[in-house]
C-alpha cells in the first residue's frame, strides 16, 4: 500500500504541480517552482481560451461517452442470458468467453483491428459485393476498437448485479401479470442500473485517457494523443491538459457514487 501510495499518488502529485509550471519565454526551459504562491494559472487559461484544445476535449468526452453507451447495450443482453436463462455449463462457457480477449495483449488486439479496418482489410472485403466499404480510419474506428477493448470490463459487473435479483421478484411480477418488458423496465432495469453505472466507469475512464488506440485507428487528436504528442515539448501544458481527464473522472464518480455504483466493485 506504501509503495502504491508513493508511486502513484505521488507520480500524481507531481503532475499537478507540473501543471503551474511555466516554459521561459527566452530559454525555452522550464521554470520550475513548488511555492504556491508563485503558480501561474497560464496552462489552463490556454487550454479554455483556445478553441482546438476546448474541441478535442469534447470529441473525447463524446466518444467516451458512445463507448459506454454501446458497451451498456451490448452488454445488458449478454450478462442477463448468462445470469438467469444459461445452465451451469453454458454459464462457465460464457464467462471464459467473455473474458477470454483480456488473454491476449492490447495492441495485438489494437493491431488486429488495424488490419480489419484498413483499405485492403477483411471488413471492405465482405462488403464490397453489395457496394458498401468499411468506416476506415478516424472516429468512428476508434469507437468501434473502444467499444471491442472494453466490452468485459461492462459485462462483467452487470453479470454480477443480475445475478443479485432474486429469481422470485422476477417470478412475482411476471405471477401479477406484468408483460415482460414491463417487468424489465419496472423491476430488472432499476435494480441493475447500479451495476450497469459501474461498469460505465471502467468504460469510460478508460476510453478518457487511452492514446494508443487513436493513435493507431485514426489521425484525430484526442486528449490522450494531445498530451502524449505535447510532453516532450511543453510538459507543464500536457500535464495541465492531463487535469481535464481527472476533473471529467471525479464529477463522473461522484455521479457514480450517489447512484450506488460503488456497491458493485
Amino acid at each position: 500500500m506504501a509503495w502504491l501510495v508513493i508511486g502513484y499518488l505521488g507520480s500524481l502529485a507531481l503532475l499537478l504541480v507540473a501543471a503551474f509550471w511555466n516554459l521561459g519565454e527566452l530559454s525555452g526551459e522550464i521554470e520550475k517552482t513548488y511555492n504556491p504562491a508563485n503558480f501561474t494559472f497560464d496552462n489552463f487559461r490556454t487550454l479554455i481560451e483556445e478553441p482546438v484544445y476546448r474541441s478535442v476535449a469534447g470529441r473525447t468526452i463524446l466518444i467516451a461517452s458512445l463507448v459506454t453507451i454501446a458497451d451498456a447495450l451490448l452488454a445488458f443482453p449478454i450478462a442477463f442470458y448468462m445470469a438467469k436463462i444459461a445452465g451451469p455449463k453454458a454459464k462457465a462457457a460464457l464467462v471464459v468467453a467473455v473474458l477470454m480477449p483480456l488473454w491476449s495483449g492490447y495492441l495485438v488486439k489494437v493491431y488486429a483491428w488495424r488490419t480489419i479496418l484498413s483499405e485492403e482489410g477483411v471488413l471492405n472485403w465482405a462488403l464490397d459485393p453489395i457496394g458498401l466499404s468499411g468506416p476506415g480510419f478516424g472516429n468512428v474506428a476508434v469507437w468501434l476498437v473502444m467499444t471491442y477493448l472494453w466490452l468485459p470490463f461492462m459485462v462483467i459487473p452487470i453479470y454480477a448485479g443480475l445475478e443479485r435479483i432474486p429469481d422470485s421478484v422476477i417470478a412475482a411480477s411476471e405471477d401479477l401479470g406484468a408483460h415482460p418488458l414491463t417487468t424489465f423496465r419496472r423491476v430488472i432495469l432499476p435494480l441493475a442500473f447500479p451495476a450497469v453505472v459501474a461498469g460505465s466507469i471502467f468504460t469510460f475512464s478508460l476510453t478518457l485517457g487511452d492514446f494508443i488506440a487513436p493513435t493507431l485507428v485514426s489521425s484525430t487528436q484526442f486528449i490522450g494523443t494531445v498530451v502524449y504528442g505535447t510532453i516532450t515539448s511543453n510538459l507543464p501544458l500536457a500535464a495541465a491538459y492531463a487535469t481535464v481527464p481527472i476533473a471529467v473522472m471525479i464529477v463522473y464518480l461522484t455521479l457514480a457514487r450517489r447512484l450506488g455504483a460503488f456497491e458493485h466493485l
